[in-house]
């Protein structure tokens, strides 16, 4: 269900430019209630979003369901909706957080990632959109393709929403 919601946030610019505006596209919004009766209150509420991108975001779940196993091409689309959607929700507040963040995830990946085992090894074991897979062997097997490099998506998203602070910043 998230990497629908993702998806369909991440395609909603694209389908909004092919689907003309006589098409019937209504909006639709989800409202959280908290506590019963009279104390019921809404404390907020998600963005209104389109039905149609949603719809278009259960082809590669049904696609991910009708085959034998988690491919890589499905992997990869669900991989770059949530970091797409990571840097596009999260911000930074100034240079300096962003740097001790930039500090830190270098750290991390110097001791987990390359200095132990431990990471590649949950990462291979772990069939969820938590990585980009590339295939190494796609010349030799085609789509098929067995073999594979993993870049981590906090390894997109922790640079990227640095990016956007230094863009937001240009632009101010």
């Amino acid at each position: 269900v998230l990497g629908v919601l993702a998806l369909s946030h991440t395609m909603s610019p694209l389908m909004s430019r092919i689907f003309p505006a006589s098409f019937p596209n209504k909006q639709y919004q989800l409202l959280f209630t908290q506590g019963s009766g009279e104390s019921k209150e809404e404390p907020g509420s998600d963005r209104g979003g389109s039905l149609v991108p949603a719809q278009k975001g259960w082809l590669p779940v049904t696609w991910l369901q009708l085959s034998y196993h988690w491919h890589w091409i499905a992997n990869n689309l669900f991989g770059l909706a949530f970091a797409l959607n990571g840097v596009e929700l999260l911000h930074l507040n100034n240079v300096s957080t962003g740097c001790i963040l930039l500090g830190g995830l270098f750290v991390y990946d110097v001791f987990w990632v390359f200095g132990t085992n431990v990471m590649v090894t949950v990462a291979k074991s772990f069939e969820a959109p938590i990585k980009l897979v590339f295939p190494q062997d796609l010349l030799e097997k085609g789509l098929n393709a067995s073999n594979f490099a993993m870049l981590g998506l906090g390894d997109i998203v922790i640079p990227g929403i640095f990016i956007a602070l230094l863009l937001r910043f240009d632009v101010r």
